[in-house]
This record gives C-alpha cells, structure tokens and sequence, in this order.
C-alpha cells in the first residue's frame, strides 16, 4: 500500500501540534536558512521567525533575539528541526499572551476532557487554590505551608519543586505515586527538583491526563544539544509558568471529581436509561457526558424544559440551577430563586441552596453568570457527590454488574487507553467502544508507522453508514498483517462488533511492536537487527550480573518477579542513586509485595520512564506489563548511555517506550561503552521470527497469543 509519508517528527506529541501543511512550510523555511555546513544555529532564527505570518505583526527581530537568549545563551549552538519547533510554540505562547488571545495560553497542556484551550480566569485559580488546601491540609510535608493564598504566587512558589504537583496527583487517583519515592526536602537541588518534575509528568498521563509539548524527553534530553544541566536549567523555569502548572492542576482535580462517574464506582447511574440495551451506551460515555446526562435526568424530573448540553452558556441564568437543586433538596427550597429578577441574584440563591446541602462555596455568583465551564463543572459534579438523587433498581444493578468486565479485562483496557491517549490520537475515553469504528486505531498505527495509512480510503467519525466503519476496521487489519501481526482468521467487522477479547490481543500486538521498534533503532546497539523479547531478557539479566547480583529471571511470567526485588536491582543497576533500599521490604508478604511493586513504578517513572504498569501487574506477574516494564528500563539505560558517550551529537527522541514514534533517527553509536556491545553481543547470533507474537529462549516468554476471529475462539 502506497501514501504519502509527508514531513514527520520522531516525538509524536510534537507532530500532533501541526498540519502536514505547516510542517512542510516550516521544514522548507528552516532548509533555507542551513549554512554551508548544513547547520542551523539559535542565532540563525531570529531573522527566520520575524517573516513568519504568527510572529511578524508581533515581534521585532532583537525582540526575537532576546527571548532566546533568556533559554539558550550560546547562539551559535546548532539546533536541529525538531528543536525549531518546540522553540516555534514557545514563541507562539508568547506571541498569543502579548496580543491577549487566550485560545493558546495554554498551549503546552491539553486537558484530559476536552481539548479546548482556555486562560486560566482568577475565581479558577482561586477554586483550585482553595481545594489544595482543603484537601493536602493535613499532609505531613506540605501543612507546613498551607493554607496558600489565591491571590499570592504561593502557589507557584510551592509548585516549583515538584511536591505539591505529585501529592495532588495521589489525592485525584490514590496509591499512583509511592511517596517514598518523592523528594520531600525544603530545598531542592537542581537534580532532586528535576527527579520529582519527570515523576509527576509520567505519573500525570498515568492518571489520564494529557500533557502536550513538554514532557518526560524535555526534562532528560538536551535536544538541541547544550550541555545536560544547562538544559534542564532553562527547562524547568518553563514548565512552572504559571499557566502550565494550573493547566496541569485543572486536570488533576477535574479527574479526581469525575472519578466515580462510571457504572463501575457508581452502579446507580443505571437508573438514567430506560433500557437495558442502553447500559452500553451509557458505559461507554465520558465522565464528562454522564455527568450532563445525570444533571438533564433530573431536570426532565423537575419540568425544566430546556435540554443542558454544555457548563457554560446553558447554564449561565442559573435557572438549570434553581431547578436541579430543588428536586434534589427540595427541604431548602426557595421559591424566590427562580423568581429572581437577575441571574446574578438567582446564581446568589443557587450558591446559598447549595451551601446548605453540605456544598463548599468555591465559585462566586459571577462566574456562574460569566458561564465559566471548568468552575461550572466543578460545581455540577460536587452536588452530584453530595446528593446524587439517584435509587437503586435490583433488576438493572444487577444487570449494570453483569455488564461490567472482569479484573484483568479492566487493567488492560486502562493500560492500553492511556498509552492511546499518550501518543497524541484523538482522545479515547473507552477502548471497548472508541475503537470500533477504526479511526482512533488508523491514527495510533499512523502515530507507530508513518505512512502506513492510506487516508483516502478512510472516513472520519462521525459515522453513520456501518460499513464505513467496517472499511476502516478492514485497512487497520490490513496494516497489521504487513506488520506481521498475528491475525487469523480475523475480519474489519470483529473490530466493529466490539470483540473484547481480539481488540485487546490487537493492541498488545501493536503497544508490543511499538516497543520494539523503538529498541530496534537503536542500531548501534541492535546492529539494526529485530529486537526480541529475547533479547530484554538477556539484557536485564545481564544487567543485574554487571553490578554483582545473583537474581535472575528465566522468562517475563517468572514467579519470583513478584516480590520485586529483581526490577528494584535492575533499576539500581541503571542508576545506582536512584533505589534508597532502606525503603525496600523482603518481598514475602503480599503487603510488601505490595509496597515493593508500588515503589518500582514510582522509581522507574522517577527516571524518565513513561509507563502504565499497576501494583498489581507486577504482584501478578502480568507477563504482558512486565515486558513493557522492563523494555522501558532498557530504552531510557540504552539512551542514557548515548547521550553520555556522545554528548555533541543530537539526543534521540523520547525515553518514552510507549510513547515516542518507532521510526525515529538512530542514536549516534557508543565508543568504549559496556552498553555498546551488550544488544548485539545477545542478538548477532539470533535468527528468531519476530511476526509471531512471542518469543522463546529457552521457554516462551509469552505464550503464542494469535488473534482469531470469533468463529475461531
């Protein structure tokens, strides 16, 4: 199959940011301006980015100069393509603050609901403000200096080393970050305030959130090759502007409001269909979207004729208000609210009705009138947890249970959703359901494979006619049998049909090969060949023996892998600093089984490295999670190691296993390195297919996991 290919970028989430069109403007203007030595240096942009249309009414060329030289004092340092843009979008920040837009303020963040970027108003900052201290007032590190005050910078200053932003994560989805693991000291060095920036990136898209731009590979790589700690100098002053950590923290709580709008947490949310055949349906709706079809539930019960469909302009004259709460608490009812002369003076009466439910007053009357989405969110899903006014019917509660998936079921499907929505793809709320129509899975093989889709022959959701559907699912089959993908027997309409069962054989298929892919282009290591299964198991065996341990793993289902002394060596042994094995339990309980596993995770996000892995993948000895576990130690050591070795070569792209586009550069080759010979010491005599889904040393790490159709189960 033929497509156009087009400008690509090795970091995903960077070519997420632009248009083929933009990117082949851009590449071309960037190639005009390369010296005689084929080089473009920072001093060489300036002049470039005056004569673009987003900066020339803007800035002034010394304007531009000047700006740069706040991040890069060495103007004559060579900066490469991909540098160019990341520099084009922190220009382009800026440009939309010094003209007032507030459509990119937000530029580097992207929320996890919705993907419109917005300036963070005061009352939200005030809002969020208010939750850190309401809720982390008790913490034992941070009580010291709570409460912040909104209108202060004490926010930011308390943001800045990195604590607060990891705390706020484990009060959103507790046990996410072992905090043993976070660097809790009144004053940080650089180093430690850089460990606890890269963990709570990797923990944040753990939890769901999308961070666009700056992440793990900005904090530990020197892109445009400056020296490592000049770099993380100039990056981390960016990541704590002060809109960036509030669009983090908007995520954050945004996720911990609507963590228990689902069938699973909350099994009464069952009663807002009719039908039994619209369970599905509704487990397949954002929080977001349940949440409105909850709050239009109750207002079709009230007599409100008006449907809600957004948190803003439907809700602004505060009369959705007056009659939500009223069939909710009718026993503090004010007539006089609906009354009101003002909307300023219902949304007074709604605050004060609200207040009397047990609501904590966090939004003025103002921003109720001013149609603010994210406060109005915030307020619609805290009476919800106050008083849902939903019952429970035993006959659809029962069915609602049935409707649910099994354990492992649910761990997979969120593994292999964040890491969807890690890659930059349209946002998937529901692996079950999103992926049926195909599109979601054309871009991620898009994203893993430049090239491969042919988007001619591919229809864009909305969908209505089945078989569309059913051509996209047939081209995603397609590509992944030039993949070499295990697929027997199996059809595009599976795939619409919403086998569980295939969709996830599919996509352990597709996360695996992207893995590997991305080892296999370290060719100075690989010697261009296919990387195995086969060989991370030899790598991590071999790097545990290097620093004088005796553990040893025969395959990724090895039940000793449980008590996770073996991945808290091979951590140590990439980074010695990095385990305090004071912290570390003999691993012969299952609560410290527990806590040893929830520690491995912590450290190895601590590192660098962007995973999905749960305690319980590990305790478990899911051998699926623990190959990602262990490919991702192995690609940021493997990294680590070239950047060292050639510190005035470009850095590779991400240390992202899951993340980063598999057909990225290679990384320069490492001299004098024991790294350098360790991958092609283990695989130049290796001859091993590598269509199959697993494969064999001795034993199969995997058992052969082929992807039948349902006739063939």
């Amino acid at each position: 199959m033929t497509s156009y290919l087009g400008v690509q970028v090795s970091d995903p989430t960077l070519q997420n940011q632009f248009t083929q069109v933009e990117l082949r403007s851009l590449k071309s203007k960037f190639t005009a301006v390369k010296n005689e030595k084929g080089k473009v240096t920072i001093g060489d942009l300036p002049s470039l980015l005056v004569t673009l249309k987003a900066f020339a009414s803007t800035f002034k060329e010394e304007e531009v100069a000047g700006l740069l030289a706040q991040s890069f004092p060495d103007l004559t340092v060579d900066i490469d393509f991909e540098g160019f843009l990341r520099v084009y979008l922190n220009l382009q920040g800026q440009a939309n603050a010094k003209s007032g837009h507030s459509k990119t303020a937000s530029a580097f963040l992207k929320a996890s609901i919705t993907t419109l970027l917005h300036t963070i108003s005061h009352s939200e900052r005030a809002l969020y403000v208010a939750h850190i201290n309401s809720y982390l007032e008790d913490d034992p590190f941070l009580k010291q200096f709570l409460p912040l005050d909104p209108a202060t910078n004490d926010l930011f200053d308390l943001a800045k080393d990195g604590v607060l932003l990891c705390k706020l994560i484990n009060v959103a989805v507790p046990g996410t970050i072992d905090e043993r693991a976070i660097n809790c000291k009144k004053i940080l060095n650089l180093w430690e305030r850089n460990e606890n920036h890269t963990l709570c990136l990797n923990s944040a898209k753990a939890i769901g959130c999308t961070v666009v731009n700056i992440g793990t590979q900005d904090l530990v790589e020197a892109r445009v090759g400056l020296i490592y700690l000049r770099f993380v100098a100039n990056i981390i002053p960016m990541i704590l502007q002060p809109h960036l950590v509030l669009g983090l923290i908007s995520q954050i709580i945004k996720i911990q409001l609507l963590a228990d709008l689902n069938l699973k947490k909350t099994p009464q949310l069952v009663e807002l269909v009719e039908d039994n055949t619209d369970i599905e349906e509704l487990m397949s709706l954002a929080p977001e979207k349940l949440l409105l079809k909850w709050m239009n539930f109750h207002l079709g019960k009230a007599g409100y004729e008006k449907r809600v469909s957004n948190f803003s302009s439907d809700l602004k004259d505060g009369r959705a208000y007056a009659y939500l709460l009223n069939v909710l608490a009718p026993e503090h009812c004010n007539p006089a609210t609906l009354d009101a002369k003002t909307a300023l003076e219902r949304a007074t009466l709604v605050l004060d009705h609200a207040e009397k439910m047990g609501c904590k007053r966090y939004l003025k009357p103002t921003d109720i009138v001013e149609g603010s989405s994210n406060l109005n969110l915030a307020f619609v899903a805290q009476i919800f947890h106050r008083r849902s006014g939903l019952s429970t019917d035993g006959k659809k509660y029962a069915f609602a249970e049935m409707m649910t998936d099994d354990v492992q079921t649910s761990r997979e499907e969120r593994c292999f959703r964040l890491w969807i929505n890690s890659l930059g793809a349209t946002y998937c709320n529901n692996v079950f359901e999103d992926v049926r129509n195909g599109w979601i899975l054309l871009e991620v093989l898009d994203k893993i494979k430049p090239g491969s889709v042919n988007w001619k022959h591919a229809t864009k959701p909305p969908i209505k006619m089945p078989f569309r559907k059913v051509e996209n699912c047939n081209q995603v089959i397609k590509i992944g049998r030039q993949l070499k993908f295990s697929l027997v027997n199996l059809a595009g309409n599976d795939f619409v049909q919403g086998n569980k069962k295939l969709i996830l054989a599919f996509l352990w298929q597709l996360m695996r090969y992207s893995m590997l892919q991305l080892l296999k282009n370290l060719r100075s290591h690989s010697q261009g060949k296919e990387v195995t299964d086969t060989d991370i198991l030899h790598w991590v065996n071999k790097k545990v023996r290097s620093m004088g341990r005796t553990s040893r793993i025969e395959n990724f289902k090895d039940k000793s892998i449980s008590n996770g002394i073996f991945f808290l060596e091979l951590l140590s042994s990439v980074e010695p600093r990095v385990v305090n094995w004071n912290l570390v339990t003999k691993g012969e309980s299952d609560d410290e089984k527990r806590l040893n596993a929830t520690y491995i995770i912590s450290v190895a996000r601590k590192l660098g490295c962007s995973i999905f892995v749960l305690p319980e993948d590990i305790m478990e000895v899911n051998q699926k999670m623990i190959l990602t576990l262990a490919a991702s130690i192995m690609y940021w050591s493997l990294q680590k190691a070239v950047e060292e070795g050639e510190s005035l070569s470009p850095a590779p792209s991400s240390c992202n296993t899951c993340n980063a586009t598999p057909d990225a550069s290679p990384a320069p080759s490492v001299c004098g390195e024991d790294e350098s010979s360790s991958i092609a010491g283990d695989v130049s005599s290796l001859t091993i297919d590598d269509a199959a889904s697993d494969t064999t040393v001795s034993s199969s790490p995997f058992d052969n996991e082929e992807v039948t159709s349902a006739g063939g189960e």
